[in-house]
């Protein structure tokens, strides 16, 4: 009983199928590249954040927040988290005033 550690890929035979293969491909790569975006400007903002600057967090938010609501927009994550991450972004700003 001589199995792999790869699991084996199995080759789809419907041209259909085939079809929908290459598309998983270009729409995984799509949602990678949305889903990297999305962890670079919250990081930016936190960033910005511990820095204390707060002009420049409030900018970054500004930016933050279009691709948040974007990548929500797209299913690529839920509604309830983006207003999470935004929520939470916000309070911090506003707790560099204090």
């Amino acid at each position: 009983m001589a199995t792999s550690s790869k699991a084996k890929k199995k080759t789809v035979r419907l041209a259909s199928g085939r079809k929908r293969a290459r598309q998983d491909v270009k729409l995984n790569a799509a949602n990678t590249a949305l889903r990297s975006k999305f962890r670079t400007v919250i990081k930016n903002v936190q960033k910005a954040v511990v820095a204390g600057d707060k002009p420049k967090a409030a900018e970054l938010f500004k930016t933050a927040q279009a691709v948040i609501d974007s990548v929500a927009d797209k299913g690529i994550f839920h509604k309830n988290k983006a207003a999470r991450h935004k929520s939470r972004l916000s309070a911090k700003i506003k707790a560099l005033a204090a």
